[in-house]
């Protein structure tokens, strides 16, 4: 298979090429934040970390379920926004007669995400308070190899909920090993994020100032 390393582009080269945008949609967890704060305040206290007072042990355990099930349902939409992204990359490299050879695959660009994220993207991510976005896309990108819809709670064993961030990292490394794959980070591929609601304003406004 043809590596993309094999010629990368010079710096400031024509051959640089922007991918889509990133966008991410808002979207209602289960029980709102709240519920994900206390499920990590009660992972605490089962830890032994904060004083419980006079929880019960089987309640703490049910309140950090309940958070851990919005964290999945969170982590789904997330991950929906992140496969899209990387379905509207790999149409941009078909409709590319120097890169459609390549083998650039779905694992390409989920590793371009995860392990190389432009920097712009990173600062961005980090003035939306996320610091930990690698471990975020993992999962979100995990859990999407296997539900195509929301799961429902009933649907799922306490078992896996209280520790689905296991799980979703291996899905994510087991999917990524599934291929042979060229990497593309010295292919200076650019991309930015957004928030839906961001995006839209900038395309309203590149449409008013053209009219």
């Amino acid at each position: 298979m043809p590596s993309l390393q094999q010629q990368p582009p010079p710096a400031g080269s024509s051959l640089a090429r922007k991918l889509p945008p990133l966008i991410l949609h808002p979207f209602a967890t289960v029980g709102g934040p709240d519920k994900l704060i206390e499920s990590s305040r009660a992972s605490l206290m089962l830890q032994g970390l904060l004083p419980s007072g006079d929880r019960t042990t089987e309640d703490l355990d049910r309140t950090l379920l309940e958070g851990r099930f919005s964290e999945i349902v969170m982590l789904f939409y997330l991950g929906k926004d992140l496969l899209r992204w990387i379905c509207q990359c790999l149409e941009c490299v078909a409709r590319d007669p120097d890169l459609r050879q390549k083998g650039i695959l779905y694992q390409s660009f989920a590793a371009l995400l995860v392990n190389h994220t432009p920097e712009p993207v990173q600062k961005k991510l980090r003035r939306w308070g996320v610091a930990d976005y690698r471990s975020i896309f993992i999962r979100a990108l995990g859990l999407n190899a296997i539900f195509a819809a929301p799961p429902d709670r009933s649907s799922l064993s306490e078992e896996f909920i209280r520790n689905y961030h296991r799980y979703a990292d291996q899905l994510f490394a087991f999917r990524q090993n599934l291929a042979v794959f060229p990497p593309i980070e010295n292919f200076q591929f650019e991309f930015e994020i957004f928030a839906s609601g961001e995006y839209a304003r900038l395309l309203e406004q590149e449409w008013t100032e053209q009219s």
